[in-house]
């Protein structure tokens, strides 16, 4: 790979989020850019005003056509997400759904000050050449072959979920890592890309998702739902949360790097190949041209790992996570630290925006109790109380994974879905532990499109591949893991004693 003159792969600085990434527009994409926003209104009048939904209420109705439009506009991209965000706040407040503070102070969201902080974390991490650092070493230790590098991502996020319940923070932290190995397998900057990228990305994707499953810490969704079950009188340990989901954690990561390199973006032989013009020989003269650490470096080194320590140990001192990312990025840009000034700061403002947007679209669907209502008509209609423990276990876990699909907050699942599991195993007198734990290890099962969950809306901005590309992967994927569950019911839970078993 020769880079164009004046580019070079591997300066992490030339990878900048804060610019929008050019996109070349499909025939399908040219006709949403001219016709989609008339659909769009099309669609917002039909199904708030037309089309009534069965046992909705006015507010409801409405809320229902907001959703389903900004849902049409964000999968089309008739117009950049962002802008479908804004319009969907300004519906949110002109419909009356939503007061205006409440629509707008989204942006404000502990999450937003999160991932800014984090962002600028990572841009000190980059000007001080730390990051390229840590990206040289870490391919030339484990990018013999793609396989091993694949891998070795897995076991980063799966060990990074230990520690921090944020996969926002998990992803800000390992993107300059992606660009950079990205740059090395023929994808540099964010314009290019081949399948290794978008395997390599869409696969971190889903593990630094999927990696918060493997611990009850993992995330606060996970939490969030120990608590319900401890309200329904069922105890669940950290040990016995860690004993049943990482094994399914570790077994989900191998069958989809499987499974996206071989069936769904299919790496040749020459893909696996680094095509940095020189090979590895051009990435060892790059690492040993950045000689000793310098104290910048260190410095960064310092901040981010105590930050890191901090997130680590947040149970044993109660301090926020946002709170402390915060300290870290206003550290890190102290004049006294001289390690970064604001000009060299790289945040992607437009996916924080698209980032608010869906956290408004999550505060409209809670205040008018949309998704309560429709998920549950859906389990009514199913008729889940004639069911047997089998078709119950593949029923709720199948419904709660393919969720995330029109849901964009975990917390909000959880609060609806696992109350209504624990009332159906007690009203079919089933133990709740053997239902309810099953679909607790699915939580953080939302890797498919950008506003699924916040790492998927950051690492979107990569621009390594399309909406299309991550709906077929990601909606792949959720199959896989969906028939991963029901072999694992019937295998690894049953022999933990936690289901029945049904083999």
């Amino acid at each position: 790979m020769r880079a164009d003159a004046g580019f070079d792969p591997l300066d992490m600085s030339q990878y900048s989020l804060s610019k929008l990434p050019k996109r070349a527009p499909t025939q399908v994409g040219v006709f949403f850019q001219q016709w989609g926003l008339l659909l769009a209104g099309v669609v917002f009048v039909l199904t708030a005003y037309l089309l009534p939904m069965p046992g909705l209420d006015a507010k409801q109705q409405v809320m229902f056509g907001l959703f389903t439009t900004a849902l049409f506009l964000w999968i089309s991209e008739a117009v950049p997400n962002y802008l479908t965000s804004m319009l969907l706040i300004c519906g949110l407040i002109l419909t009356k759904t939503l007061k205006a503070k409440a629509a707008m102070a989204t942006l404000g969201d502990p999450t937003i000050w999160l991932n800014v902080s984090a962002f600028i974390m990572a841009s000190a991490m980059v000007s001080t050449d730390l990051a390229k650092r840590a990206a040289l070493a870490f391919v030339l230790k484990f990018g013999k072959n793609a396989g091993a590098l694949f891998l070795s991502f897995m076991a980063i996020n799966i060990i990074l979920s230990a520690f921090i319940n944020a996969t926002a923070a998990k992803a800000a932290l390992m993107m300059p890592l992606f660009m950079v190995v990205s740059a090395v397998y023929g994808a540099p900057g964010t314009n290019t890309t081949n399948n290794f990228a978008r395997n390599l990305v869409l696969h971190n994707l889903l593990m630094i998702n999927a990696g918060s499953n493997a611990f009850m810490t993992g995330s606060g969704a996970n939490l969030m739902g120990v608590a319900l079950l401890a309200g329904a009188g069922v105890t669940v340990y950290y040990i016995d949360w860690l004993a049943a989901g990482l094994p399914i954690t570790i077994a989900l990561g191998i069958l989809t790097y499987v499974i996206g390199v071989r069936f769904i973006f299919p790496l040749t032989k020459e893909d696996k190949e680094p095509k940095l013009e020189g090979g590895r020989e051009a990435l060892q003269r790059e690492l040993d041209k950045l000689g000793k650490f310098k104290l910048g470096e260190v410095k960064a080194a310092l901040i981010f790992f105590a930050v890191l320590a901090i997130w680590a140990t947040d149970k044993l001192h109660g301090l926020n996570a946002t709170v402390v990312a915060m300290l870290g990025a206003t550290v890190m840009l102290m004049p006294q630290t001289k390690l970064i000034d604001w000009n060299k700061v790289d945040i992607p403002w437009h996916l924080m925006l698209f980032s608010a947007g869906a956290y408004s679209l999550g505060a409209g669907l809670n205040e008018t109790k949309l998704m309560t209502v429709l998920t549950t008509q859906l389990m009514d209609s199913l008729g889940m109380n004639s069911m047997g423990y089998f078709e119950l276990y593949a029923v709720l876990t199948g419904l709660f994974i393919a969720s995330h699909w029109i849901f964009q907050s975990k917390n909000m699942r959880t609060l609806i879905f696992l109350p209504i599991v624990i009332g159906v195993a007690e009203t079919l007198q089933l133990d709740v532990m053997s239902l309810a734990l099953p679909v607790a290890l699915c939580i953080n099962m939302c890797w498919t499109l950008p506003f699924n969950a916040k790492p998927n809306a950051m690492l979107y901005g990569c621009n390594k591949y399309t909406m299309g590309e991550a709906w077929k992967y990601g909606a792949t994927m959720s199959v896989v893991a969906w028939l991963l569950m029901l072999v694992a019911g019937g295998t690894w839970l049953h022999w933990l004693g936690i289901t029945p078993g049904f083999f």
